[in-house]
């Protein structure tokens, strides 16, 4: 993670880690030659606990290349709990305001092997529903989607000092 790319983000994702948010989280939206998406939590009043809890925007600072993490959003300041991961070049993000928080150092081939079969939600693919994730979490997936890869746990490993 790199606070200076993006402090808010970066301040988010800190405290989200720390406090055990993205245990268990499912990816739920990956798309083949384009991103995998994550952070909805499992638990519907968590993730309605943060569904309003937005954080404003930190500008662009780097492109969002192979094996970068930026935040998913609808819009300005609308940034929440959700990440995806730049499976290619997608510098077509960068004028649309996804600003990098984080790149993949090691491991971009076990983000490589993340399940793809159900691909993005309807209607452009076979995916999971977010609103119905948003009300039903983890049963809903583990019913509809089981073969949909999760985060164990995340930690942070080792804070780096200025």
């Amino acid at each position: 993670m790199h606070r200076d790319w993006s402090p808010r983000g970066a301040d988010r994702i800190y405290w989200l880690v720390n406090n055990r948010y993205y245990d268990g989280v499912r990816f739920f939206r990956v798309v083949p030659d384009f991103v995998v998406q994550f952070g909805m939590n499992g638990d519907p009043a968590v993730q309605r606990a943060f569904k309003d809890r937005r954080i404003p925007d930190d500008t662009a600072k780097r492109g969002n290349v192979r094996g970068t993490l930026s935040f998913a959003m609808a819009g300005a300041n609308t940034r929440t709990t959700q990440l995806f991961i730049n499976l290619r070049d997608n510098q077509r993000l960068d004028p649309l305001g996804f600003s990098v928080v984080a790149q993949v150092v090691a491991g971009m081939k076990v983000v490589d092997s993340l399940y793809q079969g159900y691909g993005d939600g309807a209607p452009r693919g076979k995916g999971p529903n977010q609103e119905t994730i948003a009300k039903e979490g983890e049963a809903y997936l583990a019913r509809e989607f089981p073969k949909l890869d999760k985060v164990l746990s995340a930690r942070v490993v080792k804070r780096w000092s200025r």
